[in-house]
């Protein structure tokens, strides 16, 4: 009799065909399908010559081999795609069978998707997966939410291939019920965003306000990843800044214009709608829009005048470490806030310190930084915010003088740093008693009769004045303005 797999994968793009051979390294019997039949023929002839990973040629062929409970994991393209292959799976499964999401999909879209599975009588689960493609390869971070029955029976293979840190713990863990597990892996790359924005206004005021060389640029930041700020973006940048082809140095030669894939945008669309907010990853966005329209900034420079660029006259490299690192810790703090917001919304009783865990390994957002989390949230599950944390609070103050400095001079020299200042803006108006809100409810009122709150009277209670003499009392509450 012909052994079955303990999980069947459809879509064998690199990612794909990763995750196999790091299932398959750890023991497991993968059964493969792709629509493009030839790929398959591929990968099991390279790839995959001489592992257990089992072809097949159709979804029937594919289902049929898997052992019971199935477990079936897509690693698709996000979109209608993904329904089309759950409404082709579904006949072909049996009640207790998992259908397994692995794709970026919008967590909106998994929140349908598991009731559309669950009320057909099978399982869901929407992961979220990072790590890039060396990460599915030899252990990524795994983000799954979905049906809660669905747990027990993917566990030993999902935290088995998942990358662990020094202690052993899985970098996966379950998150919480139907689009948890994507709607966290949407903030990990919020976040992702914004670390890359923040490194990237870095380097330009390291380059181009002081002047260094990319040799030296490659050494400080080959130094700060041996000290707070060590993580996987870091240590890349600085081997980035090292990188030559022919002796000439390959960052030179890329065009200044960023792409994106949309969980940026998707980021700070929910925290909008979710009333939470992420200044720092929307800057980021906006910043990689903004790069995209290069011949409308050639234009531009030209028409209006470049900046008059000048040094970076009262800021260090001292300086511009602790902008990044207080800058960082207010982009987390933003992140978790949305992930907690999105919690009470949603019903989704979320592990702050599970989910560190999951990001703090395997992620492209890994680092020390992310242990600190860890231990904060494990200390004080009911902590509201990082910054009211006392460590985190601590360095944030140790970092400020140094931050506002950096943040000044960048704006006098001409250079843009919108995450840096929008980091820091937040920063105080988050530590602002009273902030001039009221004037905008003032004119809410005038304009519209919002109606708004008194600082003398209970939260809840609402007031409007007749600010003409001739308005009269009917408020926004009655009508719509």
């Amino acid at each position: 009799m012909t052994h079955k797999a303990d999980i069947g994968l459809i879509g064998l793009a690199v990612m794909g065909q990763n995750l196999v051979l790091n299932m398959a390294d750890h023991g497991y019997t993968v059964a493969v399908y792709n629509r493009t039949t030839e790929r398959t023929d591929e990968f099991l002839a390279g790839p995959a010559s001489g592992t257990s990973v089992i072809g097949t040629s159709s979804l029937e062929e594919l289902v049929s081999n898997l052992t019971t409970p199935r477990r079936v994991m897509m690693l698709i393209r996000a979109g209608s795609g993904v329904d089309a292959v759950i409404d082709q799976l579904i006949p072909l499964l049996e009640p207790g069978d998992v259908i397994i999401d692995g794709g970026n999909s919008l967590y909106t879209d998994s929140i349908r998707r598991a009731a559309r599975v669950e009320e057909a009588g099978m399982l869901f689960v929407g992961t979220g997966i990072s790590g890039g493609e060396e990460g599915a390869r030899y252990g990524p971070s795994l983000m799954p939410g979905g049906s809660a029955a669905a747990w027990p029976i993917i566990k030993e293979i999902f935290q088995g291939v998942a990358a662990k840190l020094s202690d052993g713990t899985p970098c996966c863990d379950w998150v919480g019920n139907d689009g948890a597990g994507h709607f966290t892996k949407m903030v990990h790359n919020g976040i992702e965003y914004g670390d890359m924005q923040l490194i990237a206004e870095a380097y330009h005021l390291m380059s181009t306000g002081l002047g260094m060389s990319p040799d030296a640029l490659r050494q400080v930041f080959a130094g700060w990843n041996a000290e707070k700020l060590e993580s996987y973006l870091v240590e890349i940048t600085a081997e980035i800044m090292g990188h030559r082809d022919g002796g000439e140095l390959v960052l030179d030669t890329i065009l200044d214009a960023a792409g994106q894939k949309g969980t940026g945008k998707w980021t700070v669309i929910s925290s909008m709608e979710l009333g939470s907010p992420t200044p720092l990853v929307a800057e980021a966005v906006y910043a990689r829009i903004l790069s995209s329209h290069k011949e409308l900034r050639l234009e531009a420079a030209a028409s209006l005048g470049a900046p008059a660029v000048a040094p970076l006259a009262s800021a260090t490299v001292s300086d511009i470490r602790d902008a990044l690192h207080a800058s960082k810790i207010v982009s987390y703090a933003q992140g978790f806030m949305l992930l907690a917001d999105a919690g009470v919304e949603h019903g989704w009783d979320l592990d702050f310190s599970s989910i560190a865990t999951m990001w703090a390994g395997g992620t492209i957002i890994r680092s020390v930084f992310l242990s600190e989390i860890r231990q904060a949230f494990a200390a004080d599950s009911d902590l509201e915010n990082l910054l009211l944390n006392q460590y985190f609070a601590g360095e944030v103050g140790a970092a400020e003088e140094g931050w506002r400095r950096v943040v000044g001079a960048a704006v006098a020299a001409s250079l843009p740093a919108p995450a840096f200042g929008s980091a820091l803006a937040f920063y105080d108006g988050f530590r602002t008693e009273r902030l001039p809100a009221n004037l905008i409810q003032a004119q809410r009122d005038y304009f519209g009769a919002h109606t708004y709150e008194r600082v003398d009277r209970p939260r809840g209670e609402y007031f409007h004045s007749d600010w003409t003499g001739s308005g009269g009392p009917a408020t926004a509450g009655s009508y719509q303005a």
